[in-house]
């Protein structure tokens, strides 16, 4: 079982800036696929930004493209996700995730994920 820890989040005012790190250990089985979801309101949980740990491939959805940036350390074990721009939609519940690098390009499915973060509120006031 991998555990996944998190870091990061808060309030922050329109068009600021945040970092969410997440934190993996126990029974890792490289290679992985690690990656941020959030769940806003009354919606499910979507994935918003996905990492191949260890070659580095960065997927996002749509909606942050050109605002958040997920990033590896040398070691591959902690994902980084830096938010810039943020907006009030972007207030959410933010999880990590993790599950094999095939569904990366996809975000992590919710289905296929393996391991879950606890999440962490990001808070953005207009």
């Amino acid at each position: 079982h991998v555990h996944l820890e998190q870091s990061g989040g808060g309030s922050v005012q329109a068009g600021g800036s945040l970092r969410l790190s997440c934190a993996a250990s126990g029974d890792i089985v490289d290679p992985l696929c690690m990656g941020f979801f959030r769940q806003r309101s009354a919606k499910g949980r979507e994935g918003v930004a996905a990492i191949a740990v260890g070659p580095g491939t960065e997927y996002y959805d749509d909606s942050v493209k050109g605002r958040f940036t997920i990033s590896q350390d040398n070691a591959g074990n902690t994902v980084y996700l830096q938010m810039n721009s943020l907006e009030p939609d972007d207030t959410g519940l933010y999880y990590c995730a993790e599950s094999t690098p095939d569904l990366c390009p996809e975000l992590l499915p919710t289905k296929l994920v393996h391991s879950w973060g606890p999440g962490t509120p990001v808070i953005v006031s207009s």
